[in-house]
């Protein structure tokens, strides 16, 4: 139902997409609604759909990203760390960084959200995208947003232990240093391309690429959870 999502305003696309039922947390309602999507996606902003930001990288659909933070709403917390693998134009990373702040005291617990990209291009355009508005100019002086160029399937080891990790783009495995990174409990959203997921069985039904929930509990045991298909650029090099 995502297509009949889109608004003319921001404010009209979140509430669709709360009528839709593809957002049902108030906190990731309130978050998004916080964020204009018109400092971060060139053309028709406000639209349910993937839109390219150059450099072979799109913004994902917002409905995408609403179910990222809805099935990471537990680990998004004030206080909280998280790892946005894939940051691209930054907007998901003003998103998540709203929701691990403290909005009702200078003085609350305040989190960090690090974006990655492995385009320096890309990189510079989040953190100027963000600077577009006063709460983005903030966030990144605080430190509470910072953008740094890396390679997405390695992570961000510097800033581990994370309480959550978000992948925006597809995996052609589920990378042992991601789940390494992650604090117990936490939890990583991931795109995966099923073919290369170990020990999966061949079934005619398997292929493309699904989103995997993966949760480390609090003894360091893993569990994953396949969850919904999708289609997301894929998680390389750089472009040459």
């Amino acid at each position: 139902m995502a297509w009949y999502c889109s608004g003319a305003t921001n404010n009209e696309l979140v509430e669709n997409l709360v009528k839709e039922g593809l957002i049902k947390n108030e906190k990731v309602k309130k978050a998004m609604m916080a964020v204009d999507r018109a400092h971060y996606a060139p053309s028709r902003p406000y639209s349910d759909s993937p839109q390219p930001i150059g450099y072979g990288a799109t913004i994902s659909a917002p409905h995408m990203h609403g179910h990222a933070c809805e099935y990471l709403i537990n680990h998004l917390n004030p206080g909280s760390r998280v790892l946005d693998i894939g940051s691209g134009s930054g907007y998901l990373t003003h998103v998540i960084a709203n929701l691990v702040v403290d909005p009702s005291s200078s003085n609350g617990p305040q989190g960090q959200v690090i974006g990655v990209d492995h385009i320096q291009e890309l990189v510079d355009l989040a953190g100027n995208n963000m600077k577009k508005s006063e709460e983005g100019r903030k966030l990144l002086e605080t430190g509470v947003v910072k953008f740094v160029k890396a390679d997405g399937r390695r992570g961000w080891p510097e800033g581990a232990p994370y309480d959550a990790i978000h992948v925006g783009a597809a995996a052609q495995e589920l990378h042992p240093l991601l789940v390494e990174q992650l604090r117990a409990p936490g939890r990583m959203f991931i795109p995966v391309n099923t073919e290369s997921e170990p020990g999966s069985l061949p079934s005619p039904f398997s292929g493309g690429q699904y989103i995997w929930v993966v949760d480390k509990k609090e003894d360091g045991s893993i569990h994953k959870d396949k969850v919904f298909q999708v289609s997301y650029v894929p998680l390389t090099d750089a472009p040459k």
